[in-house]
């Protein structure tokens, strides 16, 4: 396959990834304006935390998409990991989950400017409709380009009935070790991916202290870091192996963790909070832009696709989907640094199974270059 073939089918696989995550990030960065609507009677952590129950309850679905179709991320990240050069397939992976910061990096970013031309009596009374409906209209697009894009050489393997059936039991019998891996690496992962980015713009509203517009500011800077330190993640983990990285990424998510999380409580100046989020989102970046490479490389064709996103779904039903209710859940009942040492365990569990596990890079099941 030519270059420009590959970056072009590299691109369009990615790009419905950042249409789902803009949707997912539009409902989270708005409930802010829209949960007063749906729950009028309430304070605003029992409002927030309403509204996380029902960002939630979106991930039980997860699981079932991801048995019965393969789901967005799995069927993508599958994709570009057999399109992507062994050489660069880090460096991509990083691109690929470049593309979920930037739908919720866009999601911010429209929130900020309707924050700029909008009263905040327009945006509690209809302003918070319009990123739905812009979804909405970004998904047929999307259809569109994913119309053009390439199969891949692994393709015809499985198309071929030479390698394993894609079934859940077939899974779960065959790969529990693998199944295992990619289960607890996106517990941590997921948990402090959506602590830093999802559940800090309320956090800072709700329990620092700062404005709704100054919390939005701070976390787009966030996610515009996090979205430059991807890639370049992913080449160093092409360049000393993904081991490495994911041991730094969970051992030092779960030292700072704690600290972190308790300097931001208290923090009353916007810059040191946004120095803060990066101290935690800088190592975190390592497993954000492995997600996908790291756990296609854990299995043979036929069962890749289901064995990147059915333990990733259920992982992120329990942990990434509901951290911001767990967090609400937790300052509710008036201890929220139980949840801070919550995730340094669950990131400490990532630690763990990381430096036990093989380095993917070098013992890579996905034979068949694009």
């Amino acid at each position: 396959m030519q270059p420009r073939q590959r970056l072009r089918n590299i691109i369009g696989g990615s790009a419905g990834n950042f249409v789902e995550w803009f949707d997912w990030f539009v409902y989270a960065s708005f409930p802010l304006y829209f949960s007063r609507a749906f729950f009028p009677d309430q304070d605003q952590t029992v409002q927030l935390l309403n509204s996380a129950l029902v960002f939630g309850g979106g991930f039980l679905a997860r699981p079932l998409g991801a048995w019965l179709m393969g789901g967005e991320y799995g069927a993508s990240a599958t994709c570009l990991s057999e399109m992507a050069s062994p050489r660069t397939r880090g460096f991509w992976s990083g691109v690929y989950f470049s593309t979920l910061i930037g739908g919720q990096l866009v999601a911010l970013l429209l929130l900020i400017a309707m924050q700029a031309t909008l009263s905040e009596a327009d945006l509690y009374a209809w302003g918070w409709r319009i990123p739905f409906a812009l979804g909405a209209l970004l998904a047929l697009v999307v259809f569109r380009i994913r119309r053009g894009i390439d199969e891949t050489p692994s393709h015809a393997l499985e198309s071929s009935g030479a390698a394993d059936q894609s079934t859940g039991w077939n899974l779960l019998t065959r790969y529990p070790k693998e199944t295992a891996i990619v289960t607890v690496l996106s517990a941590g992962g997921g948990m402090g991916f959506y602590t830093y980015t999802v559940y800090m713009q309320k956090f800072l509203v709700n329990t620092t202290g700062f404005g709704k517009d100054v919390a939005s500011q701070v976390v787009t800077a966030v996610l515009l870091t996090m979205m430059l330190l991807m890639p370049l993640m992913g080449w160093i983990s092409d360049r000393i192996g993904r081991r490495p990285v994911m041991m730094f990424s969970y051992g030092a998510g779960a030292l700072l963790a704690v600290p972190v999380l308790s300097a931001l409580a208290a923090a009353t100046d916007p810059v040191m909070a946004f120095l803060l989020c990066l101290v935690a989102v800088v190592p975190l970046s390592g497993y954000n832009a492995l997600s996908g490479i790291l756990k296609a490389e854990l299995f043979p064709t036929r069962v890749r696709a289901l064995g990147v996103a059915l333990p990733y779904a259920i992982s992120q039903a329990i942990f990434g989907g509901n951290a911001e209710t767990a967090a609400l859940g937790f300052k509710k009942a008036g201890n929220e640094a139980g949840y801070f040492w919550l995730i340094a365990g669950v990131m400490a569990a990532g630690f763990s199974v990381a430096t036990a596990m093989r380095d993917t890079q070098k013992h890579s099941r996905i034979t068949q270059e694009a």
